[in-house]
């Protein structure tokens, strides 16, 4: 995203609302550490061997090696939006939910993985609330399918 739209957008919404059907932007790539994926699994309460014993995961499982929670790689799209959505001054932005997500590949530990966001709707709610939906992937540097797509909504409330 350049920065144009983001100094734009931080007066008038409807600089963004013009660019439905767009990518509004592409995030940095971030390596999937075991770190990371261990942190998850104790945030989670999810221990599975596939995700936190590396040996094991590669002599037992089907992945060849240990691999991130989809959760995991779902929840890094706040960090990526972070760096490519825009900011409004003085405004809250609110979770809203998912209409779809669909884990499509293993993220194996050591990947690198991306966040690439088009907005596909946005919504004013009224003069100081509005709605964006973005179809979101995360893809997987070098991978031929990505991570995860998912139909993303956040909720944004104008200072006012």
């Amino acid at each position: 995203m350049t920065q144009d739209l983001v100094q734009e957008s931080l007066i008038d919404p409807q600089a963004l609302a013009a660019r439905v059907s767009q990518e509004i932007g592409v995030s940095d790539w971030l390596t999937v550490t075991q770190e990371r994926v261990d942190l998850f699994a104790d945030a989670t309460g999810d221990h599975q061997f596939i995700h936190v014993e590396p040996e094991r995961a590669a002599r037992e499982g089907p992945f060849g090696g240990p691999i991130a929670h989809g959760f995991l790689s779902l929840s890094m799209l706040t960090a990526f939006s972070l760096q490519v959505l825009p900011v409004f001054e003085g405004a809250v932005g609110i979770n809203y939910g998912f209409d779809k997500v669909r884990f499509l590949t293993p993220v194996r530990v050591g990947a690198r993985i991306r966040g690439r966001f088009v907005l596909s709707e946005f919504t004013p709610r009224n003069d100081r609330e509005f709605t964006t939906r973005y179809a979101v992937t995360v893809e997987i540097e070098g991978a031929a399918r990505p991570a995860l797509v998912a139909d993303w909504i956040t909720m944004t409330v104008l200072e006012g």
